[in-house]
């Protein structure tokens, strides 16, 4: 079975995740700023990523461009 692609967010938190498959052997990397890779301890690959303060980042949810300071690929 492929892996799949999982949106969280938390409204009263205001805090955005972004995972590929199940993150249960994860550790989150903080790379400032409130935005943090999720990492797979064995395979050391990125699993996704995980953002604070993510509605407050962004005007409008319609037309959603947001930063992050690394290459993002799901496959």
């Amino acid at each position: 079975m492929a892996d799949e692609m999982n949106i969280y967010y938390d409204e009263e938190g205001d805090y955005l995740e972004i995972t590929n498959g199940e993150i249960d052997n994860c550790f989150f990397n903080n790379l400032g700023n409130g935005i943090f890779e999720i990492i797979d301890k064995s395979t050391k690959k990125r699993k996704g990523f995980a953002i604070f303060s993510f509605k407050k980042r962004t005007k409008n949810l319609e037309n959603l461009k947001v930063a992050l300071p690394f290459k993002l690929e799901l496959a």
